[in-house]
């Protein structure tokens, strides 16, 4: 299996992406993913990609383009750490949904 992008946004195309494959999230959870992502790249420029890796494990990448000079690497770090200390219950949960509807786990055995 290889990593599948949950959702992304672009400050240089200003557009955001869910991908189709996560239409069933409840729509509270698709806006707020929205929100988060968009206003992130508004704050510090650049692209954000929230992406699940080969083990279900949420993963949250950043770039920019190699001449944008109003992209703020640290700000954006900054802002990657306080998303997951304030988005915790949130990004577990993405984890969760994933592990089993995706991968097929059992929810039981992923809680212990």
């Amino acid at each position: 299996m290889e990593e599948t992008v949950l959702c992304a946004s672009s400050a240089y195309e200003q557009k955001y992406y869910l991908n189709p494959q996560f239409d069933g999230l409840p729509s509270q959870i698709k806006d707020e993913l929205n929100i988060m992502c968009v206003l992130f790249t508004e704050d510090v420029g650049g692209i954000i990609e929230l992406v699940f890796d080969e083990e279900g494990t949420l993963l949250i990448r950043t770039d920019a383009d190699e001449g944008d000079l109003l992209y703020d690497d640290i700000g954006s770090g900054l802002k990657v750490r306080a998303m997951q200390r304030e988005k915790v219950e949130l990004l577990e949960s993405l984890e969760l949904y994933y592990k089993v509807k995706f991968m097929g786990n059992d929810m039981n055995s992923l809680r212990n």
